[in-house]
């Protein structure tokens, strides 16, 4: 059998099954062999986003955020039983996207791969990814004081599982450029002020961020001429679930003019600057920082 034939009965079977897909769980493995073969075989019609750290605080607002912009949502959080999670499908659901909830420990680079595949599974196509998850030290402690364990706790979380599951969604996107007319896809890191503001009892979190900051540097360098654009957003002092221990010691640094513009940012301050990015505002200034802080950047004497 020719190729011109064998392409033209893939092609029919392709499109009876596409009607299908949505409604029948048992097509997945057919699904997945035109996926292993590169065959185009089902394809969301809305783009999608792919969310890391979406259960709460930043992660959970671009989630939000980006629905209201028509995307799709997967979900990525270390477990889909919370109630952040079941607020944020309530949400999603209600801005008329499709939720889909994945349970990732980040820093598991070997589950990388299942992940991607079950979202390529689920929507046949990633456009945005937002690699958000992080955490701050379980203790803060002086740098002379700093444990192995806690180093190597924000390494793999901040910085490693993040620039591995980036390396895997990209080579996915460079091939459905190839598959997608008008595809226009977007990898934003969510880094951090104290990427290049010091703090002595935290210097783990510090030294995560201005890693995850070069790595968003070099997939901007990287990817540039592929087509993929990469962004920094770079949050000052947001008011979250990480920063509610600390809060009456920033409350009195805001109000004594830490922040030029003295107050609190919030999550949604995040979630506006990548809905942005997201519409294509930015489509000429890849590997560009975006630092949303009321002025914390500003150098003055």
């Amino acid at each position: 059998m020719d190729a011109i034939r064998v392409n033209l009965i893939f092609s029919k079977l392709r499109r009876y099954f596409e009607g299908l897909l949505p409604e029948s769980v048992k097509l997945l493995p057919l699904k997945r062999f035109f996926w292993k073969r590169h065959i185009p075989f089902f394809m969301n019609d809305k783009p999608v986003a792919v969310v890391t750290g979406a259960s709460r605080g930043i992660g959970r607002s671009v989630a939000i955020g980006l629905a209201a912009e028509g995307y799709d949502i997967a979900a990525i959080a270390r477990s889909t039983d919370s109630e952040g999670m079941e607020f944020l499908a309530q949400e999603v659901v209600r801005l008329g996207a499709q939720f889909f909830p994945i349970g990732l420990d980040i820093s598991c680079t070997s589950c990388h791969k299942e992940v991607v595949s079950n979202i390529l599974e689920r929507y046949g196509r990633i456009d945005i990814l937002v690699n958000n998850a992080g955490v701050a030290p379980l203790q803060r402690s002086d740098i002379l004081d700093m444990s192995e364990e806690s180093y190597e706790r924000l390494m793999n979380i901040n910085l490693k599982g993040p620039v591995f599951f980036a390396q895997k969604v990209a080579r996915e996107m460079l091939w459905l450029k190839e598959h997608i007319e008008l595809y226009k896809p977007v990898i934003i890191f969510i880094t951090s002020v104290s990427a290049v503001l010091t703090s002595t009892n935290r210097a783990e979190y510090c030294i995560s961020k201005a890693g995850l900051s070069m790595a968003s540097s070099v997939f901007a360098d990287r990817l540039a001429c592929e087509g993929i654009l990469v962004y920094e957003v770079r949050p000052g002092i947001i008011e979250t679930d990480m920063t509610i221990k600390v809060k009456d010691k920033y409350d009195k640094l805001i109000h004594e003019g830490l922040v030029p513009q003295k107050r609190w940012g919030i999550p949604s301050d995040i979630s506006k600057a990548v809905a942005s990015l997201a519409r294509g505002d930015w489509a000429f200034s890849t590997g560009t920082v975006f630092e949303i802080s009321g002025g914390l950047n500003i150098h003055k004497l």
